[in-house]
């Protein structure tokens, strides 16, 4: 008889586009038929998150977990691993997923015993993320992040990389040909493809993210001086560390009421704030805000990084290099100067995105990843999985 997919999923802070990722993952695979439960930091419960937590926990036939999950390695990490052993025996669980640095911990630690149906031990695959690959930069904390990466590869039965940059930069200091590993890209809902409306007042610029020194701003703001005799006015959408150092720079610069910090603003609702969305990042991953504003329409002004190339490939989006403002004017300029032409350029990538990036094809792919697996873990008769995803999915998966 055929057994009905039982999935944990593991991550730390449900936060940015790693919660956004896992959140649209777990739905569409509880719709398709699994069943699907999510462990993430009880803190999290608390802050800002606390309210989409309370939503999606009924969503989740195996439920929403809590446990505490410190950023810093310490005794939480212990006692979120044998949370993640008694959820795995308690609920059957065939397949942790762990999603970031310590997602992947939990799920690779956590599962490394026989615990679930069958006698067998979970599947444990791992995505690594953005945040976590910026440690791999070659200081003492990455070295020892890198080291610790590695040594858990042995329990590693799967690795999902959102994209071949991010695939490149972790195999670039950790040797991953002896697991099974591939590139599935994030997926967007049809919801994702409304097309945005511009308010009346809508600036010229707009930039959504957290305020971090990865994303950039500072060279934006430095673009945007650049272009003083336009008069350009931008949107600064997002909050984060870096606020205050931002806000006495566009002082500093004399751009005064030419730049509005908005803090945290509903992404649709941003979008409709600015003409031309600026990601003038220094690292990125695969960026949801990219490939969010691709499917709406928004005309973009992006740097080289990451898996942002990936995104716009077979596009006219312009890319420039990152950290040169010079160059970043020049495009913000050609892009504002002739804005209907930028529009339409728009309009081509949201095509491409549409194609490429959706909900659908992220899920068929990540099953694909556990059914190959469970095939290969599996000493049993029947297997618990066969070659189809139809035999283990009961829900629509067209």
């Amino acid at each position: 008889m055929t057994q009905t997919l039982r999935v944990l999923h593991i991550l730390r802070a449900p936060s940015s586009g790693l919660f956004r990722h896992v959140r649209d993952l777990a739905l569409e695979q509880a719709r398709w038929g699994l069943d699907v439960g999510i462990l993430c930091d009880a803190a999290s419960f608390s802050g800002p998150a606390g309210r989409y937590l309370a939503k999606l926990g009924p969503c989740l036939p195996l439920g929403l977990h809590l446990t505490s999950m410190g950023r810093s390695p310490g005794l939480t990490d212990i006692r979120a691993v044998a949370e993640t052993r008694r959820l795995t025996r308690e609920l059957d669980i065939d397949v942790l997923h762990g999603h970031g640095l310590k997602g992947g911990l939990y799920a690779r630690l956590g599962g490394t015993l026989p615990a679930g149906r069958n006698g067998l031990a979970p599947l444990r695959v791992y995505s690594p993320h953005g945040r976590g690959l910026r440690h791999f930069n070659g200081s003492i904390k990455g070295n020892v992040v890198v080291t610790a990466e590695a040594a858990m590869l042995r329990l590693t039965d799967g690795l999902i990389f959102d994209s071949a940059s991010a695939r490149d930069r972790y195999a670039g200091s950790i040797r991953i040909e002896s697991v099974p590993h591939r590139v599935i890209y994030n997926g967007l809902s049809e919801v994702d493809f409304a097309q945005r409306e511009l308010c009346d007042d809508a600036a010229d610029f707009l930039f959504v993210g957290e305020l971090l020194a990865s994303k950039g701003v500072d060279v934006m703001l430095d673009a945007l001086h650049r272009l003083d005799a336009s008069e350009a006015r931008a949107v600064i959408v997002g909050d984060g560390p870096e606020a205050s150092r931002l806000k006495a720079s566009a002082y500093r610069l004399g751009l005064g009421a030419r730049v509005v910090f908005a803090g945290a603003v509903p992404l649709q609702k941003a979008f409709s704030l600015g003409r031309i969305l600026v990601l003038p990042s220094r690292s990125e991953s695969l960026p949801y805000v990219a490939l969010e504003a691709a499917a709406a329409g928004v005309p973009i002004v992006a740097t080289k990084v990451g898996g942002v190339p990936e995104i716009i490939e077979g596009s006219d989006t312009r890319l420039v290099p990152c950290g040169d403002a010079d160059a970043l004017a020049c495009a913000m300029a050609v892009e504002a100067d002739d804005f209907g032409a930028a529009q339409a350029r728009a309009q081509r990538l949201r095509k491409i995105v549409q194609e490429r990036f959706s909900t659908a094809q992220m899920v068929r792919s990540v099953m694909a990843c556990y059914r190959d697996g469970l095939l290969r873990i599996s000493t049993q008769a029947p297997l618990k999985v066969s070659e189809t995803t139809e035999f283990y999915c009961n829900g629509d998966n067209s």
